[in-house]
């Protein structure tokens, strides 16, 4: 574990580094759990966004977005059910002082199994080599059958506390387990109580008339009560989806792990209507619809997988996340959500307006049901940053650090040296960087050497380096390198934008899926 807690600390360090993630308010000594993106993690974080919103709007004729506003009618809140059980199950520590989510403490209990289940398959796979079976040893080695019970067993006791909100036995598991606190080691635990998460605020002059509000803790209800305006507005035909993206707030007690879990992060949803009855085919389909879009992205396909939840939300009929393995661990990046008609019922009930699709076909009316899309983008920069962060012992004995983007989400695209500043090559390179800027983020530099020049881009994930000399001057051709391979080429530079485009193209990678 220690290994990935190295890992995790280098990619704090890196993001801060190299301009992708900054601690909000720094300077009066930050703000715990809220983070600013800079100049290169905002260009990240809106080439995700961009990735996401055209393979899930552009792509589908039967999709379309929405933009609803952070602040909501109070009573919407009271209908979506967050008001009465919106809370996390919250454990403290009488020596520490410090307060944990009760949940999360059992699950990263787990999680130290889950380690050992994989060092144990680390040691199989290095005494068989070739030969070895992942999956016959996972379901036959007894010490490893016996690890994964033991997590089921745990789990499954968990949910159904968390279910039957029985706080008492939650606080029981982590005496059984014998969990102790991560700071002081102690195991003096307080009962187990419940902590609603949402964010209070007042809208209104003066403090006698003032309105209590929330800041949205998801966006999903802005598509819910706008369902009906979208459908008729829009023609819409069931089925169809309507998605967003935007910022929600969440009163985290225990925000931590960097950017995984903050108080204020965005979310990319995609509520898809469907009819009665559809629910199961539509769930497997966005199942499989979402892990493609993670997978064209070239992450690794070993470092994701479904988890089915034992513990369903009350609205639910079927619930699943892609979990991702992030330097701490598997966990949740993507929610896919069979909601059924509890939402539209809901928001039709408290509102006293009719929220009913009619269906021309049938001649019937009916409330739809909703099978739902939820992925962090916070969480999705986090892994894609955390996966991309590599150190390489080149054949020199050297090492270099190097950002491995998918170069269709990396900030910028290509980079432009002159090989000295003088004899008119910046002249050239400048003119390279005007040309190229009409299609692509590009960046100038002509500080140090050229072999520091291009261990900073590599740092930076700028998938490609251009460098201008001598020889361009007479032959109109340019040395191009590539990041992930350090190969360079000789090219012509009208070719450059065709070269660059073909590697970065939003179609090129969406094409795979």
């Amino acid at each position: 574990m220690a290994n990935n807690d190295d890992q995790f600390k280098k990619v704090i360090s890196h993001a801060k580094e190299y301009g992708y993630v900054f601690q909000s308010s720094e300077i009066y000594d930050g703000l715990s759990a809220v983070y600013d993106y800079a100049q290169n993690g905002v260009e990240l974080k809106k080439n995700i966004r961009d990735y996401w919103w055209k393979a899930m709007v552009q792509m589908h004729d039967n999709i379309v977005g929405l933009d609803a506003a952070i602040f909501m009618h109070p009573t919407t809140w009271k209908a979506s059910g967050h008001v009465d059980a919106f809370s996390d199950p919250l454990i403290d520590n009488k020596d520490s002082k410090k307060r944990y989510r009760a949940d999360v403490l059992v699950e990263d209990y787990c999680l130290k199994i889950e380690n050992k289940i994989d060092k144990e398959v680390a040691k199989a796979a290095k005494r068989f080599g070739n030969a070895f079976n992942k999956e016959e040893f996972v379901s036959t080695n007894g010490r490893v059958v016996g690890y994964k019970e033991k997590i089921d067993t745990i789990l499954k006791r968990l949910g159904q506390s968390l279910e039957n909100e029985d706080l008492k036995d939650v606080k029981a598991l982590i005496e059984e387990l014998e969990i102790a606190c991560p700071l002081s080691g102690s195991r003096n635990w307080t009962d187990v109580k419940q902590f609603n998460l949402m964010f209070g605020t007042k809208l209104g002059a003066s403090a006698e008339t003032a309105m209590d509000l929330y800041l949205r803790p998801e966006t999903a209800q802005g598509i819910f009560v706008n369902f009906l305006n979208v459908q008729k507005t829009g023609r819409m035909k069931i089925p169809f989806g309507i998605a967003q993206t935007g910022k929600a707030f969440r009163n985290e007690i225990v925000a931590r792990q960097f950017i995984f879990r903050m108080r204020e992060f965005e979310q990319m949803e995609m509520q898809f209507f469907i009819k009665p009855g559809t629910q199961g085919k539509w769930y497997d389909y966005w199942k499989e619809t979402r892990l493609k879009w993670h997978l064209s992205l070239g992450l690794g396909a070993d470092n994701y997988r479904f988890h089915d939840h034992e513990k369903l939300a009350h609205y639910a009929d079927a619930a699943a996340d892609i979990e991702f393995k992030f330097p701490f661990g598997f966990k949740e990046l993507e929610g896919i959500h069979s909601r059924t008609d509890f939402d539209l019922k809901a928001h039709e009930e408290f509102s006293g307006k009719k929220l009913q699709y009619f269906d021309h076909e049938e001649n019937a009316s009916y409330t739809p049901y909703v099978l739902e899309t939820s992925i962090g983008l916070d969480r999705m920069f986090l892994a894609v940053f955390s996966n991309s962060l590599m150190d390489e012992t080149l054949e020199d004995g050297s090492v270099r650090r190097v950002l491995k983007l998918p170069a269709v989400l990396a900030p910028t695209k290509a980079a432009v040296f002159p090989l000295v500043k003088k004899d008119g090559l910046p002249e050239v390179a400048k003119q390279i960087i005007e040309d190229l800027k009409w299609d692509f983020n590009v960046f100038y530099d002509e500080k140090d050497a050229v072999g520091k020049r291009y261990r900073r881009q590599d740092a930076a994930g700028t998938p490609f380096c251009i460098t201008i000399d001598h020889d361009t001057l007479e032959d109109n051709t340019v040395t191009i390198r590539h990041r992930d391979t350090m190969d360079q080429q000789r090219v012509k530079i009208e070719d450059l934008k065709d070269i660059i485009k073909k590697e970065v193209d939003v179609k090129e990678w969406l094409m795979k899926i």
